[in-house]
């Protein structure tokens, strides 16, 4: 019983680890890119980058349904 429980908790473990590491990767270089470089469309990165900070949850979720439903622009 005690081994049934630990695969789904392994299993969870390594993908926590795993989308940190990706994230954090991601977000060094963006970071990195915004603080120090001039490039065409900074201002749209840096607002993708700002939204998600903004934006409440449930506004993020519905603009998500709406983006990715059956009848969204990119489902």
């Amino acid at each position: 019983m005690l081994e049934d429980a630990l695969i789904p908790l392994s299993i969870t473990l390594k993908v926590a680890f795993l989308s940190t590491s990706l994230v954090a990767v991601f977000g060094i270089l963006i970071s990195y890119a915004l603080a120090r470089r001039d490039f065409r469309g900074k201002w749209l990165a840096d607002i993708l980058v700002t939204l998600p900070l903004v934006l409440p949850p449930t506004v993020t979720g519905y603009l998500l349904v709406v983006l990715l439903g059956k009848n969204g622009a990119i489902g």
